[in-house]
């Protein structure tokens, strides 16, 4: 105890015991966690008790803008955006309606390969292509969103419904306040008193656009008319934060290394040779009459040239660089690391991997791939626009009342050694540790549809009278015919 304590022990026992506790405490917790004490090591680390929205509306921006720097100047930026929107959408996320019937399925199948390719407002792509560009904002961005617009009938559309993306500059940060009903509006995106999303204030412009001459007002869009993409990392966050924050200043500082040594080289690169003066004794008189001479300061290929007595020469060789790869190596092992992704993967570079380590990487980052479209793309992207698409086919007439659930098939992922990865699904589904139509789906593949064609194509082999090696009806594994 201390005079303080004392001195507050012999006026109230009770109080001075409460701070010798206290202090007890403080002194235990610092002794078992490092991170909780104080001293050199920990000196200038500012850790601010913050929420998730007040982090994201200061520094939000800045990481958005940096982010779109190096994604479009550091190819190795590039590379991640590019894998991941590959890895998570390639050809597309497509549904297979489930509804009462066949029949039903199949008209519902019709109607929404029509609106897929139909659906974008800009006209450049379909749904799938949609989905590609949203991934890449999300990665470099942080997030994305998707406005829903009915259109009349004069359009001429299959379903009177169109999609528009915008990058999320299009929020109205500015709109940050509370609200009489006991609702709140928080960077842009407003919340009623129970904390839902009821609309989006949003600029009809890019507020970066050329064309515009005039500060843009932002304007109110109900949030059923909206889509907001974004991966949430903390409980309670309202917006996305690019995937490249914590490699950015890395990925900078390696971008500044990178070109300073490639300077160094190109300025030893541009010393072929020195001249060097073997007579110390020269007179200035002969150094002038030297200067008159003609001097040989370029070199051909084949060229002779004759030295002045007492001359020699000396050919520049540039040094060099001693654990430049395994520097870089080791800091795009940590750049990977930040972004989630392989080391071969954001690289490209396979000189260090064999069969085995290759796939135990794969597996881990398509792990996380399979989590973000079931969790992120699959929830928050294709279940809005599949009910919103139901619904206004269905104010149409297109389409019965009633709502037709859908599954969402992924596109497959490449195997690394197809003849393993085969055989390995073939003995699971013989062990029955997975059904042909969960096999036939992670292919990418409706097994409804698969499942049809293979009954077709087996009737027609039949009326043909023709027996292949691979109809498993007829013929073994080793492709030899059953009697």
């Amino acid at each position: 105890m201390n005079i303080l304590d004392r001195i507050v022990a012999a006026i109230s026992p009770e109080s001075g015991l409460r701070r010798v506790r206290a202090r007890g405490a403080i002194d235990v917790l610092r002794r078992e966690y490092d991170g909780a004490k104080t001293g050199r090591r920990t000196d200038g680390w500012i850790t601010p008790g913050n929420d998730a929205n007040a982090e994201i509306a200061i520094a939000s921006t800045r990481l958005r803008n940096r982010s779109r720097d190096l994604v479009r100047n550091n190819p190795f930026a590039a590379k991640a955006v590019i894998t991941y929107a590959s890895s998570m959408v390639g050809s597309g996320i497509r549904p297979r309606p489930k509804a009462e019937s066949k029949a039903l399925d199949a008209k519902v199948t019709s109607l929404w390969e029509e609106f897929s390719n139909q659906c974008d407002a800009d006209g450049r792509t379909n749904f799938y292509g949609l989905q590609t560009l949203m991934v890449r904002s999300m990665v470099e961005s942080g997030e994305c969103l998707l406005q829903m617009i009915n259109r009349p009938t004069s359009f001429g559309l299959a379903v009177p419904l169109q999609l528009r993306v915008l990058e999320c500059d299009h929020l109205d940060i500015s709109r940050d306040r509370n609200l009489p009903d006991g609702g709140f509006i928080q960077q842009g995106i407003e919340f009623d008193a129970y904390g839902s999303r009821v609309a989006y204030w949003l600029y009809p412009q890019h507020p970066g656009a050329s064309n515009i001459t005039a500060k843009t007002v932002s304007i109110r869009v109900p949030a059923s008319d909206v889509v907001h993409l974004f991966d949430r990392m903390r409980p309670g966050q309202n917006r996305g934060v690019t995937w490249f924050a914590p490699a950015l200043l890395r990925m900078r500082d390696l971008d500044d290394y990178d070109e300073a040594e490639l300077m160094r080289k190109k300025i030893e690169a541009c010393f072929v040779g020195f001249v060097i003066n073997a007579d110390p004794n020269q007179s200035l008189t002969q150094v002038r009459k030297e200067a008159d001479e003609k001097r040989v300061e370029m070199f051909e290929p084949g060229m002779v040239s004759y030295l002045p007595p007492g001359k020699d020469i000396r050919f520049g060789a540039p040094a060099t660089t001693s654990g430049y790869v395994e520097y870089m190596r080791w800091h795009f092992h940590a750049v990977s690391a930040a972004l989630g992704l392989t080391y071969e993967l954001l690289t490209g570079d396979l000189s260090q991997v064999n069969y085995s380590s290759l796939r135990a990487g794969l597996i881990e980052f398509r792990r996380r791939i399979d989590a973000m479209q079931r969790q992120v793309l699959v929830p928050q992207l294709c279940n809005p626009v599949w009910n919103r698409f139901l619904s206004t086919a269905q104010a149409a007439g297109l389409l019965g009342n009633g709502k037709i659930r859908t599954q969402w098939t992924p596109p497959r992922f490449e195997a690394v050694d197809p003849q393993k990865d085969t055989m390995g699904e073939i003995l699971m589904i013989r062990a029955g540790l997975m059904s042909l139509a969960e096999g036939i789906a992670r292919q990418g593949y409706d097994p409804d549809v698969v499942t049809a064609e293979f009954a077709s194509m087996n009737k027609v082999l039949d009326q043909l009278g023709l027996t292949l090696d691979t109809d498993p009806r007829k013929s073994t594994r080793n492709g030899q015919q059953k009697q």
